[in-house]
């Protein structure tokens, strides 16, 4: 996959994982599209190691299923580290 259509990926899966959770996440649009473009990344990567695959091409559904699920794991990292850091 390309460099272009991984960000594209990202930054959707990105949109996508904000709107599975619940309740409200800190941060703006732009913080949420990061994340998800590192959660793609990083679901690219457990994807690898537990399955043997990864991020293979844009239109399969394994790609977008590991993308979101990425990006659903560092929305709830992220928001459990701003959530610790308001209260200290």
């Amino acid at each position: 996959m390309g460099f272009f259509a991984f960000l594209i990926l990202g930054l959707i899966a990105g949109a996508i994982a904000k709107a599975i959770l619940p309740g409200r996440q800190g941060g703006g649009i732009f913080i949420t599209l990061l994340l998800g473009v590192v959660g793609a990344f990083l679901g690219g990567w457990i994807g690898g190691l537990i399955f043997g695959t990864g991020l293979q091409e844009f239109f399969s559904l394994q790609t977008w299923l590991l993308a979101i699920g990425g990006a659903i794991i560092v929305l709830l990292v992220y928001g459990m580290i701003t959530k610790r850091s308001v209260r200290s």
